[in-house]
């Protein structure tokens, strides 16, 4: 008797795995997403972070991201979400958009 596999057997192993790739990839889709929106909260609440900082230091409001950029409270790439938005200071507060 010869040892190996069926194609029958090959056919619904490869059934199974298919299966469980066509379920899982849209969630890995989806949590990524939700990720990129969470990162990008927790930015915004760095960013105002370092306004007060700013403000503390200074005494007067940042006009702009670029200013803390400038006064390295926050790097070039902090001026961006993961998502891509642009953050900006509205208000005196950090706001992406």
């Amino acid at each position: 008797m010869k040892k190996g596999f069926t194609v029958l057997e090959m056919i619904l192993v490869l059934t199974v795995v298919s299966i469980i790739v066509l379920v899982t990839v849209p969630n890995i889709a989806q949590k990524k997403e939700v990720i990129n929106n969470v990162g990008c909260k927790a930015l915004l609440e760095i960013v105002n972070g370092q306004i007060l900082m700013y403000e503390l230091n200074t005494g007067e409001q940042p006009g702009s991201v670029e200013d803390l950029v400038s006064e390295d409270y926050l790097t070039e790439d902090q001026c961006y979400c993961p998502n891509g938005d642009y953050i900006h200071i509205e208000d005196g507060q950090a706001v992406a958009s």
